[in-house]
């Protein structure tokens, strides 16, 4: 592990695969280190119906290793491994890893976010045993079953709308007296006929042992608890952004994210930010590869003074 990179990628969704094929084709060493598999996050989306040039959509696991073969067939070099610490301030970028050290000149953070739990009793206990985070991924799982999902917004909705295609029924449970999804996803689940909604409520509890049996529920404006059977739970109440291990060296905003702006641009030189893990007004593939390809941009221009 001697070589200088010019470029590691942290990260292999759709930003930090952008930002590597784009740095590799402009004659620059790269490496991307992923944790789990090419595309990310994406790879849990089973359709995806507004990336460009798919009219009939793409799983988000094909257009993952599409993208993937691309960036390689650059030069790219992929590592399936986990980030456990970082040391950016120097000239030349330390990466610690499972496996030990990588180095590089340049540091594209392409991170992500990942899925808030409750923070229940049991909850961790539970995951595969009734309780998950990805209705794309699990959701057949429950084919002919009741489930429920927790949340209000797009992805809670867009979670409840897959699931009425498989399940029975689908309770939709928000703590608000509304949805806050986008009107359109408003208007696509209000007229599902096996969706069933508890607004004003809130799950307090698990219930179950080895597997899941049912949750019980807490109406926030009156108190009053109400059990709910079901073999599945899905909490969909966002994402927060898988920055943990650059907080002692990047500025982070107040909810974690690294602060950059269209720029890129970190606070350390050398350093850039794309994609979920950064302070931005829309997360969505396109918005993180258009990170991806002004990264690198910005890249070139610090090596051509720094290099």
């Amino acid at each position: 592990m001697d070589k200088i990179y010019d470029v590691i990628v942290i990260g292999g969704g759709p930003g930090g695969y952008t930002a590597a094929l784009y740095a590799a084709r402009a004659g620059l060493s790269t490496l991307v280190i992923e944790k789990m598999a090419a595309g990310g996050q994406m790879t849990q989306t089973m359709q995806i119906d507004n990336y460009p040039g798919f009219e009939e959509g793409v799983d988000g696991f094909t257009l993952g290793m599409k993208m993937q073969t691309q960036a390689e067939k650059f030069g790219v070099e992929t590592k399936l491994l986990e980030v456990f610490s970082v040391k950016l301030s120097e000239k030349i970028k330390i990466i610690e890893t499972e496996v030990g050290e990588y180095r590089a000149k340049v540091v594209i953070i392409a991170t992500g976010a990942d899925h808030r739990h409750l923070g229940l009793k049991h909850e961790e206990d539970m995951l595969g045993k009734g309780v998950g985070y990805c209705a794309a991924c699990d959701g057949m799982l429950y084919r002919g079953k009741t489930v429920a999902v927790v949340g209000g917004g797009n992805s809670a909705v867009a979670d409840a709308l897959l699931l009425s295609k498989i399940c029975e029924k689908v309770i939709l449970i928000h703590r608000r007296d509304k949805l806050r999804a986008s009107k359109i996803n408003r208007d696509s689940i209000k007229n599902i006929g096996n969706i069933e909604f508890f607004f004003n409520n809130e799950v307090v509890e698990i219930i179950g042992d080895d597997r899941l049996d049912g949750v019980k529920l807490k109406n926030v404006d009156t108190g009053e608890e109400l059990e709910v059977s079901c073999n599945g739970l899905f909490i969909s109440i966002g994402r927060a952004p898988a920055t943990d291990i650059f907080k002692n060296e990047l500025e982070l905003d107040e909810n974690g994210y690294i602060i950059a702006d269209e720029s890129t641009c970190t606070n350390i030189p050398g350093v850039f930010a794309v994609g979920d893990a950064r302070t931005k007004m829309v997360r969505q593939i396109v918005t993180a590869m258009a990170d991806g390809a002004v990264a690198v941009y910005q890249a070139e221009k610090y090596l051509a003074v720094n290099d």
